[in-house]
Formats: structure tokens, C-alpha cells, sequence
């Protein structure tokens, strides 16, 4: 559900603090002067992040913003070490940018957990203090001091999620997106006759014989959404990682409504331009939606023409019917071929 979906949450991390040494001197029978015997305190325990396949959200650290990891123990007599503190593990999605909340805008991320397992010490535990059993010399026999626990990191980080797909859908609002996505994988997006159906990203898995590759639906783009509008700037980072872009353009509706799916082809890319990360330079097929809703389809050969003009392989589809579709997804699996090199 679109309330579940969280892709960005700020949170504090705090590291457990060290313990402190000690300060003990060997009392036992027959040994009237036993040395120093304090023990050093245990180390502070660390906050980690570590990136799960099995999460898609960020909406436990959205309701939990502080994150404690365990103190150390305090050493005691006969050189014992006080036990380290628990370090504390936090689940993130897998395509979690980590950066330092208090740091200017534009600062580079400090962890990208980009793969399942991958792991960053968010805040380190404070070292244990010395006994005083350390600071036994030959001239200082007896020292009566130690030293105590260091702190441990106390950090705040700004979590920001950027889904890991291969390929991008992109588009106006009722572009046929999620239909599409529908059609071509299990998933199963909220699909409705009219704009902003879809409020946040969805993923589907694709198969093309043996091959497999996930796709991504953004909701639809308005223009001024590289600068925010409609919250496109944030969905638009969902397909920064993607290697392949599909670009939908509803024929079939404009046709019906007197819209231009010329201009509309446009005002995307102007978009992709300028919200930057390369995406304007990404590899691109464009697919001609609705064309069931067509009783002619010469209007749609006609924006294909042009489209195919400016060197855009293009395929008209029905996300409804099924019609085109599979020509699609084997121009998508053949269009990640050649962008891996093979």
C-alpha cells in the first residue's frame, strides 16, 4: 500500500560508550602485597546497517529514529575485561544510500548498501578503559588510577532508498504503466482508468526465455517534476540505477482526447534532461500504448514514423490485450544485452 512505501527516513545512531577500567589490588591469604590486578573495561558496541533483499521500504527507521547499540562493562578484580557491549544490527532495503544528515546538500553518500548482506559500521563503540594493572612499573608499583571508557560515535544519518531495476518505466500520468507492468510480471499495481493511480514505485520480474530482469514503475512525470513537481524528483531517483529505459506514450487516449503524444514525448525528456544522473542518455525504447482503443491505427504508424526518424526503435503494445507485448519484452531482453556488452 502507498502508506507502506517509505524511501527516505533520518535517524541517530548511537554507539555504545566503553567501560571503565579498574582500580583492584590482589588481596589473598600469604600475600600481603599482591600488585595491581584492575581489568580493563569492555569496548562499546556498534551500530551496523546492513542491507536485506527481503525489505523494500524504509518505514521501520521512519517509526524508530533512534538506534542504541550496547555499553561495555566495567572491569573488575584479577584482571578480569568487562564483557563488550551488544552491537546492534538495523535492516535496510538493498539500494540504501547512507549520508551524514548534518552535512551540506550535495555531499556524497558515505555507504551505497547496493548488494544483499553488504554491511557499514554507521557508529563505532568506545574503546574500554585501562586498569590499573596497566600502569604497573617498576617505580610505580602500585597505581592507584585508571582510566575511563571511551564514547562511543553518536551520529545522525539521512536513509535514502533508490530501487535496484533494470529497467525503467517512464511516462505521463495514465500511461499505461501499470498495466503494462501487470501484463509482463506477477506484480499486481493499483491500475485505474485516470492520472495518479500509482503513488509509489512498484517492481515486477520479467522473463524472456531463460532470462529474468526486474522492472520498475515510477508513478507518471508532470512537467517540473525534475524540480519537485507532483514528487517526481524523488521518483525519478527509483530508475537511476536502471539500465534501460522504456518510454510509454498513450496513442490510443490521445487520440480520443486530442492530445499529442509528440509533445508529450518531449516534455518527459526534458524532464530526464534535466533532473541529470545520465538519464537522458540512457538507453530507450518506446512503447505506443492503448492502441486497442484505436479504430485507426494510422495515427499511431504516424508518431511511430517520427519517432523512428530520430533514431527510437519503437513498438506499439496494449497492456490490456496483450497485443505487441511480447515484441516488447524481447526488445527490452536484447536492449540489456547489448548495454552488459555480450
Amino acid at each position: 500500500m502507498a502508506q507502506d512505501f517509505v524511501d527516505e527516513a533520518v535517524i541517530e545512531a548511537a554507539a555504545g560508550d566503553g567501560g571503565h577500567g579498574c582500580v583492584s589490588f590482589r588481596r589473598e591469604k600469604f600475600v600481603p602485597r599482591g600488585g595491581p590486578d584492575g581489568g580493563d573495561g569492555g569496548r562499546g558496541g556498534d551500530v551496523v546497517l546492513r542491507a536485506d533483499r527481503n525489505l523494500a521500504t524504509l518505514r521501520d527507521q521512519r517509526y524508530q529514529r533512534e538506534v542504541r547499540a550496547g555499553s561495555g562493562e566495567p572491569g573488575s578484580g584479577s584482571g578480569r575485561t568487562g564483557a563488550d557491549g551488544a552491537d546492534v544490527s538495523v535492516r535496510v532495503p538493498v539500494g540504501t544510500l547512507v549520508f551524514d544528515a548534518d552535512a551540506p546538500e550535495g555531499a556524497p553518500p558515505l555507504a551505497d548498501l547496493a548488494a544483499d548482506g553488504q554491511a557499514f559500521v554507521a557508529a563505532r563503540g568506545g574503546r574500554g578503559g585501562f586498569g590499573n594493572a596497566r600502569f604497573a612499573t617498576p617505580t610505580r608499583q602500585a597505581p592507584d588510577f585508571a582510566k575511563p571508557g571511551l564514547p562511543g560515535q553518536r551520529v545522525r544519518l539521512r536513509l535514502s532508498l533508490k530501487l535496484l531495476a533494470d529497467v525503467g518505466l517512464v511516462g505521463l500520468p495514465n500511461a499505461g504503466k501499470s498495466t503494462l507492468l501487470a501484463r509482463i510480471s506477477a506484480a499486481r499495481p493499483r491500475v485505474a482508468p485516470y492520472p495518479f493511480t500509482t503513488l509509489v514505485p512498484n517492481l515486477g520480474v520479467a522473463e524472456v526465455g531463460e532470462r529474468r530482469f526486474v522492472v520498475a514503475d515510477i508513478p507518471g512525470l508532470i512537467e517540473g517534476a525534475s524540480e519537485g513537481a507532483g514528487l517526481g524528483d524523488r521518483f525519478l531517483r527509483h530508475v537511476e540505477r536502471t539500465r534501460l529505459l522504456v518510454h510509454l506514450l498513450d496513442v490510443g487516449g490521445a487520440a480520443l482526447s486530442g492530445g499529442d503524444p509528440l509533445a508529450d514525448y518531449e516534455t518527459v525528456r526534458a524532464e530526464l534532461a534535466a533532473y541529470g544522473a545520465g538519464l537522458d542518455a540512457r538507453p530507450e525504447l518506446v512503447a505506443l500504448t492503448k492502441i486497442d482503443l484505436l479504430a485507426d491505427r494510422a495515427p499511431a504508424e504516424e508518431v511511430a514514423a517520427a519517432l523512428r526518424a530520430r533514431a527510437r526503435e519503437v513498438h506499439l503494445v496494449s497492456g490490456a490485450t496483450g497485443e505487441g507485448v511480447a515484441g516488447l519484452l524481447a526488445a527490452m531482453a536484447r536492449a540489456l544485452e547489448r548495454a552488459e556488452g555480450r
